[in-house]
């Protein structure tokens, strides 16, 4: 996938995200159709962000790439401090795209307190858009999160979290971007 064909996606899945949440829940018929077929197209748009094709660079073009602490949390495994991230008490309504790739991970509207210190979110944006694999570092058996596209480390996800999912996405900031709603025009 060239540059300019995942640009042109990410633009394209940030406007119908910004369609969707402009719609109001008193909307009329019409308008109910044409939301859910925004919302149609915004699955189409994640699932063909997220249908398998990988971004693959060199460790150290990563390190041109990332800050020293993307790097280290996002290719090296790393974890930044609890209550130390930007995004761990952001309640701001937008969209968690990935650092590296910048392919959307989680919605502002699945994001929750979890007194971790640490954003934590019930679900993904899509089921494809994160990855799960089995962590038995540190004498622990935990289910580890990476982007799908880039494969990079974004935290874990227990199963401790609220409902409907039961789930908690605990993520490290560094290894988010964060775009307000209104800008993803």
């Amino acid at each position: 996938m060239t540059n300019q064909n995942f640009l042109t996606i990410v633009c394209t899945v940030f406007v119908i995200v910004f369609l969707i949440a402009s719609c109001r829940e008193d909307d009329s018929p019409n308008d109910a159709i044409a939301t859910a077929a925004a919302k149609q197209e915004f699955d189409r748009e994640i699932a063909s962000a997220t249908d398998g094709a990988k971004i693959v660079r060199a460790n150290e073009e990563w390190k041109r790439i990332l800050t020293r602490e993307q790097y280290d949390v996002l290719r090296e495994k790393g974890t930044e401090r609890a209550y130390s991230g930007e995004y761990w008490d952001n309640h701001e309504d937008g969209v968690y795209v990935c650092a590296a790739c910048g392919l959307p991970l989680f919605d502002s509207k699945t994001k929750f307190e979890s007194g971790t210190g640490w954003p934590s979110f019930w679900k993904p944006i899509n089921e494809k858009a994160v990855e799960e694999i089995s962590d038995r570092t540190f004498g622990m058996v935990r289910t580890e999160t990476v982007c799908s596209r880039c494969g990079g480390h974004l935290g874990h996800v227990f199963d401790d979290g609220p409902q409907p999912t039961g789930l908690r996405y605990c993520m490290n900031s560094v290894a988010l971007r964060f775009i307000e709603r209104g800008n993803l025009k």
